[in-house]
């Protein structure tokens, strides 16, 4: 695998310790763990392994990644072994792509109680879904969801939203049939859009009350409940984004669909194009224009470009990939079967994901490119430490990145 032009890494290569030096005593620690992570990815600094190809000799060195999730070079393998897990949980039916989105004026509030605030809005999304899809009114059934969290926009910039990958129907609710949605027909956005807002803007309110929310800088007048109470109070008319796709064309589309969401970062290494003294120059889609409009460039400072992508670094432990109703972890595989049974689905026969190698925490043996010579399967001959190297690769060898 080639390694691109340019990327995140070499931004903050070249940039990273100015920016440091610039931003001291204003950067979390785990955001400068998330650049200590990117940077050493994929190079000695963590060690790797030399691998020989069992049919023509060919051999490359393979340096370990950092496996932090917020590195664009470390999310391929991980995203393939999660798809192959949920592969088994498909149902034959459509799926919708619904989008919950929190206002701007909630967005500095999110980014100063990321935990806090990005629960609520996994949680008061789940609950809206799940509620306006058993109203008899609507679908009358039980139904499952897959949510992901993303934090930014396509420039990078803070912008909170959860996609979420529902199943065209539900078990009803006394649990004897299943309910199909009308074709090309979820659920009414504006219903959905009215109980998200209320639902949210109580939760937050009980959070405030709760002293579970910080407040900072220009914002820091919020911590009064009097003037907290005056900000949320014109978003309790304004119109809140809730937005549902038209159905993918079956279950393969879905998979290939969350193979490019579930484990994305703010910006893939693939969007950008050059790093001079104008700063960053990367493609971006702006959504107010359509057709090729669409798909422009900006250029960012490099101090600019790395202050964005680490407004995306998520509290440790929070979980970004969520599960529920029928699809929650304590009960999907019975709720799926049942699913299948009401649906008269055979049970898909899926190959287990990949194991991982116990010598070498980096190799995944189905993830592993094959020979660049001939395709023959590669197998590790050598494996050296951090900051090592090996004790005398081959005259030729390749370098994989």
């Amino acid at each position: 695998m080639r390694r691109p032009k340019l990327e995140v890494a070499d931004v903050f290569h070249r940039h990273g310790a100015d920016w440091r030096r610039a931003n001291a005593g204003h950067v979390s620690l785990d955001q400068l763990q998330v650049m200590s992570a990117i940077e050493q990815c994929r190079s000695a600094a963590l060690g790797g392994h030399v691998e020989r190809c069992e049919d023509c000799g060919h051999s490359r060195i393979a340096y370990n990644s950092c496996r932090n999730r917020h590195c664009p070079k470390c999310q391929g393998a991980t995203a393939q072994d999660w798809l192959t897990a949920r592969e088994a949980d498909l149902l034959p039916v459509g799926y919708f792509h619904v989008v919950f989105t929190l206002p701007a004026e909630i967005a500095l509030i999110a980014y100063q109680n990321k935990a806090v605030v990005y629960d609520l809005l996994f949680r008061t999304a789940a609950e809206t879904l799940l509620t306006i899809a058993a109203d008899p009114r609507h679908l009358g059934a039980r139904i499952g969801a897959t949510a992901v969290l993303h934090s930014w926009g396509s420039a990078m910039t803070h912008h909170p939203h959860v996609h979420m990958i529902v199943p065209g129907g539900g078990i009803s609710l006394d649990g004897t049939r299943w309910v199909l949605c009308k074709p090309g027909f979820l659920l009414p956005v504006r219903v959905l859009s009215r109980l998200f807002r209320r639902l949210f803007l109580a939760a937050l309110v009980d959070a405030h009350a709760a002293g579970r929310l910080a407040f900072f800088g220009e914002i820091a007048g919020l911590l009064r409940r009097e003037a907290f109470a005056a900000h949320l109070a014109p978003l309790k008319r304004k119109k809140w984004f809730v937005y549902a796709k038209p159905p993918f064309s079956g279950p393969e589309a879905v998979l290939a669909y969350l193979a490019r969401y579930t484990h994305r970062v703010a910006i893939a290494n693939s969007r950008l194009i050059a790093l001079d003294e104008r700063g960053v120059t990367f493609r971006y889609k702006d959504y107010r224009r359509n057709g090729q409009a669409r798909y422009r460039t900006m250029i960012l400072s490099a101090d600019e470009f790395i202050r964005r992508f680490l407004l995306h670094v998520l509290p440790k432990g929070f979980h970004r990939i969520r599960h529920y109703g029928l699809l929650a972890s304590a009960s999907c595989k019975t709720n799926i079967a049942r699913a299948r049974e009401l649906i008269a689905a055979p049970i898909p026969q899926v190959e287990p994901p990949a194991s991982h190698d116990t010598v070498d925490p980096d190799a995944i043996t189905d993830h592993r490119p094959p020979c660049p010579c001939c395709g023959g399967r590669m197998i590790i001959v050598e494996i050296f430490g951090r900051g090592g190297a090996p004790r005398g690769p081959p005259s030729g060898a390749g370098i994989q990145t």
